[in-house]
């Protein structure tokens, strides 16, 4: 087994005598192997691991026996050794033992001091492996559950991408993962998609607090049995059954490998919807629940888990705001839009700031002679990244997050600056007024009494060039402060409009007891205008009666999206006082408004 002799250093023949009889003594399973890979002499310990006879192991290649040769890494290792490259090797194998059980060996390969031999032993670490598995199942799942946990399910959910990403052309270095040597039974043509139900229990907070946290985990493992039960019946992949896990609280996830398509994951959806859905007879406590239920499915290629997560807890927050107990499935464009909307909020109370809004103003005209009388402004965001932004893009939000208050005193303050700086320019011509829109939060959040008797001081407005506009169902509803700030702003001079009359609640009685000076109809109405040739008498009657009645309260009446003079003529027989549309402008730049006073003044002289 040792080379050297006795005079050049090496051990004696007594102490030769002495290493063979501990080395065959021994416990531990061990073989000397030559530097060609071959099996020099093998103890009784490792001839009875791998039931056979210590004689009949000679001449065998030792990677054979452990295995040493299946993937390419660990093959180059134990060459390394066997080269005298590198001072040891070890691995851990799962091996066959002769009585049909297997076990767990740890294999080590070391150089033989004083020798170009190499000591190859395997250990069975099977009792290790097995309490490092329990200790594992443990940390991996979910007591109450007993589903895999929310850190197995990302590993699982990480090795899946992965794998779909291989079968989808291999890893950045062009093979598998470990060397072509290397086999597991990826790459064998999975579909490369990816799919989600990603869910939790409407109303589980009410029973956990009627009822006690104890019914409450018993309802949990009642639902997980369930979602098992469908996940089960639903089918297998290459990865097994589709992953069931619980990620906290009434939050549970299915993890679809290898999906077939929406369609798939769709009919699991209905599946899990309908089964949480049946009723649950827990120790004598019958309980119904429903869930929400958030559903992605996609190519796995350039999806994250990250990316993947976050769709899915979007989804599924569209199905419990569409109004829960149901499944919804992950639409990019919906998405598009919250991104789009979340991104306008972030940046909204800074735009202003920064100066990104401008206002434009559409002309109000009047219906008898055709002379512009006032003017609606109009903001637009000029936004750096999403371009030129309607109203209806941002006001909305801007209401949501409170911002209205800063952007609303932003555009009374210009508007009214504007109009008086036009009033400078034109000396003797009729001063246009200007109308401004107002969010109901700004008369709750503000004081806009105080905001609007401050700008007409700052700016020299006359208040009754002031038109503030409100939404019909925001005057209708007021009450409290908003009836006051709007009683307030009349006995200062200031007009109150209306505006889309006609399409709220109107309550007319209600109607006559507000500080109201004008109503703005709905485009609506004048929209049923526009066949001329056939006109439909039911939209004229309603609307005359609507003007009449306005002018018997002492109103005046605008009508809005007047775009032909079809309906111009109609609306001026009718009694409308003026008009506002595309017939007579669009919103333009207020040097364009200066041009139209310019042109007017020119038309009164000649």
């Amino acid at each position: 087994m040792i080379t050297q002799s006795h005079e050049d250093g090496g051990p004696s023949d007594a102490e030769l005598r002495d290493y063979r009889a501990a080395f065959n003594a021994a416990h531990l399973a061990m073989a000397v192997i030559d530097p060609e890979g071959l099996v020099v002499n093998a103890n009784d310990a490792l001839a009875t691991l791998l039931g056979t006879d210590a004689a009949s192991l000679r001449e065998q290649a030792a990677a054979d026996l452990v295995d040493l040769a299946s993937d390419s890494r660990t093959w180059h290792a134990y060459r390394e050794v066997l080269r005298g490259r590198r001072s040891r090797f070890r691995c851990t194998r799962r091996l066959k033992h002769p009585d049909g059980r297997s076990l767990w060996a740890e294999v080590t390969v070391a150089p033989v001091p004083h020798s170009r031999r190499v000591l190859l032993s395997i250990a069975d670490i099977s009792d290790r492996r097995e309490l490092q598995a329990r200790l594992r199942h443990l940390q991996m799942h979910d007591p109450v559950t007993r589903l895999p946990n929310r850190t197995l399910f990302f590993e699982r959910l990480a090795s899946a991408l992965e794998n779909a990403a291989y079968d989808a052309g291999g890893d950045s270095y062009g093979g598998p993962p470990y060397g072509e040597a290397y086999t597991d039974g990826y790459g064998d043509g999975g579909s490369g998609r990816i799919g989600l139900c990603y869910l939790d229990l409407d109303g589980f907070k009410a029973v956990n607090d009627t009822l006690g946290h104890r019914v409450g985990d018993r309802l949990l493992a009642a639902v997980a049995s369930r979602l098992t039960e469908c996940a089960d019946s639903d089918g297998y992949t290459r990865s097994g059954g589709h992953l069931v896990a619980r990620l906290g609280g009434d939050e549970f996830a299915i993890l679809v490998e290898d999906s077939t398509g929406t369609e798939q994951l769709a009919d699991l959806a209905r599946s899990v919807l309908a089964a949480v859905q049946r009723p649950f007879d827990l120790a004598g406590q019958r309980l119904s629940v429903s869930a929400s239920i958030g559903v992605v499915e996609r190519a796995a290629a350039g999806t994250t888990v990250t990316g993947l997560m976050q769709a899915a807890d979007t989804t599924l927050y569209w199905a419990k705001a569409d109004g829960k107990a149901r499944w919804t499935l992950f639409d990019p464009e919906r998405n598009a839009h919250r991104m789009t909307r979340q991104s306008l909020s972030s940046t909204l109370r800074p735009a202003v700031e920064r100066g990104e809004f401008a206002l434009e103003y559409q002309p109000l005209v009047c219906m008898e002679d055709g002379t512009v009388r006032g003017v609606e402004a109009l903001v637009r965001w000029n936004h750096p990244q999403f371009g030129s932004l309607a109203p209806n893009r941002f006001i909305g939000i801007a209401e949501e997050d409170g911002s209205i208050v800063q952007l609303g005193r932003w555009v009374l303050r210009t508007a009214c600056r504007q109009a008086r700086q036009w009033q400078k320019d034109h000396p003797g011509e009729r001063p246009l007024f200007v109308s401004v829109n107002v969010a109901v939060r700004q008369v709750w959040d503000s004081d806009l009494v105080a905001d609007v008797a401050e700008i007409l001081a700052e700016t020299g407005l006359a208040p009754h060039l002031l038109q503030l506009e409100l939404t019909e169902s925001a005057v209708m509803g007021s009450a409290g402060r908003p009836l006051q700030a709007l009683q307030a702003l009349s006995d200062m001079g200031v007009q109150i409009a209306i505006d889309d009359f006609g399409t709220g609640y109107s309550n007319l009685a209600y109607l006559s007891r507000l500080p109201v000076s004008v109503l703005k109809l709905d485009g609506s109405f004048v929209r049923g205008f526009q066949d001329e040739e056939h006109p439909n008498p039911a939209d004229e009657v309603i609307v005359e009666a609507l003007v009449q009645l306005a002018h018997r309260l002492g109103l005046t009446v605008t009508a809005e999206c007047v775009e032909t003079s079809g309906q111009a003529a109609r609306l001026r027989r009718i009694g409308c006082d003026t008009g506002q549309g595309w017939l007579y402008s669009r919103a333009v730049t207020p040097e364009r408004i200066a041009e139209l006073i310019d042109v007017a003044t020119a038309g009164a002289r000649s």
